[in-house]
């Protein structure tokens, strides 16, 4: 049987990239990603807003670091992880998704900040 896990989500960050170094010297980069979606109720359409948190490591987090700051929308492409730890005695966990490529949607942020705008460029940028 086959395994598989892999995921896409494409939203706006909800705050600015935390990017981090290991001991190593490997750059460790965290973000939270709000995506929407609809869904019907009756007659209507409700909006719907989730909030997932993503890592990056190496010369993705250093891009994601550099190129993208809150509010601006990427797609990443990722696989869910699941963590688990102990607080207090109180056994806990949570999936975060590890992104394996990113591509850019808004303009690089010193750009979007001088032009003041947040349009999505004509193409993203893969990494």
């Amino acid at each position: 049987m086959a395994n598989v896990n892999c995921c896409i989500l494409a939203g706006n960050l909800t705050r600015a990239p935390e990017v981090k170094f290991s001991q190593a010297g490997t750059a460790i980069c965290n973000i939270s990603l709000a995506v929407n979606s609809k869904r019907k109720s009756g007659d209507q359409w409700i909006d719907e807003v989730s909030y997932f948190d993503l890592v990056a490591f190496g010369k993705t987090a250093e891009a994601i670091g550099e190129y993208v700051g809150k509010g601006q929308s990427i797609l990443a492409e990722c696989r869910a992880k699941q963590e688990r730890w102990e607080k207090e005695g109180v056994k806990k966990q949570a999936v975060r998704f590890q992104i394996d490529r990113v591509h850019f949607l808004s303009p690089k942020k010193d750009e979007a900040a001088a032009a003041g705008q947040d349009q999505p460029p004509d193409d993203d940028i893969p990494l």
